[in-house]
C-alpha cells in the first residue's frame, strides 16, 4: 500500500518562534513544524495536533498541506518527540512533487514461520529505497516460511515494490535463520551426557570381562 496522500491538512503560517511560543502552540492543540526543500525559503507553520499525530504514526507519510490557500505536497522527514512523555514537539516537512524520486527508510516486516526449532533474527529493521514521493510503500515483506537454520537473507534478496530501487548495500544482512543458543547448549549437554554414559558402559563391559 502506498502513502499516496488522501488527507488534506490545513497549516497556519507562524512568525513567532522559540520554546515558549512552541509550548503555547502545543497547549492549544497544535504542532510547530517547518517546510523546506526545492530551494525554497523555509516556512514555519502550525499543524492541527490530533489529526497530524494520527497520520505520522505511519512511517514516511506524505501530507497535502493547505498553506495560505495554496496546496503543498510534503514528506514527513523527522518527528521530534519528548523522550519522557512522547508528545510531538516539532515536525520537519520536506517539499516534494508528484513523480519525484525520494530516498526513504522503509520498515521490514517478517511473515511466515521458519523450520521447526529455529528462530528469526531481524538484523536490520529498515532498508533504504528510492521511490516516487507519492508511492512510498509502508513496508517490505520478508517471507521466512519453512526456511532452515543457516539461511541468510540480504537486501539484494528482497522483493521490492514496483518502481522502487534499492539504496542500501545489497550485501547487507536483513534476516538470519538460526537455532536458539539455548537449544544448542541443551543439545551439547545431552550429547556430553550420552558420551559419558557410553564410556561408563564400555568401562563396565571391560571390567566384566
Amino acid at each position: 500500500m502506498s502513502t499516496e496522500t488522501d488527507t488534506k491538512v490545513v497549516a497556519e503560517t507562524r512568525e513567532n518562534f522559540g520554546k515558549g511560543f512552541a509550548r503555547r502552540l502545543r497547549a492549544a492543540g497544535q504542532i510547530p513544524a517547518v517546510i523546506y526543500g526545492h530551494g525554497t525559503t523555509p516556512v514555519h507553520v502550525a499543524l492541527p495536533g490530533h489529526q497530524v499525530a494520527l497520520l505520522v504514526r505511519r512511517a514516511n507519510v506524505v501530507l497535502e498541506l493547505q498553506v495560505d490557500g495554496k496546496e503543498q505536497l510534503t514528506l514527513v522527514k523527522d518527528v521530534q518527540k519528548d523522550p519522557v512523555h512522547q508528545i510531538i514537539e516539532h515536525i520537519d516537512l520536506l517539499v516534494v512533487k508528484k513523480g519525484e524520486k525520494v530516498q526513504v527508510d522503509v520498515p521490514v516486516i517478517v511473515e511466515g514461520e521458519p523450520f521447526a526449532g529455529t528462530i528469526v533474527n531481524l538484523d536490520n529493521t529498515t532498508v533504504t529505497l528510492e521511490v516516487e514521493a507519492t508511492h512510498i510503500p509502508e513496508h517490505v515483506v520478508v517471507d521466512v516460511e519453512g526456511l532452515e537454520d543457516g539461511t541468510h537473507i540480504t537486501a539484494a534478496d528482497l522483493t521490492l515494490p514496483k518502481g522502487a530501487s534499492l539504496v542500501t548495500d545489497p550485501e547487507t544482512l536483513v534476516v538470519a535463520i538460526a537455532v536458539p543458543a539455548a537449544t544448542i547448549a541443551e543439545a551439547d549437554e545431552i550429547e556430553a551426557a550420552d558420551e559419558a554414559v557410553a564410556e561408563e558402559q564400555a568401562e563396565a563391559a571391560e571390567e566384566a570381562e
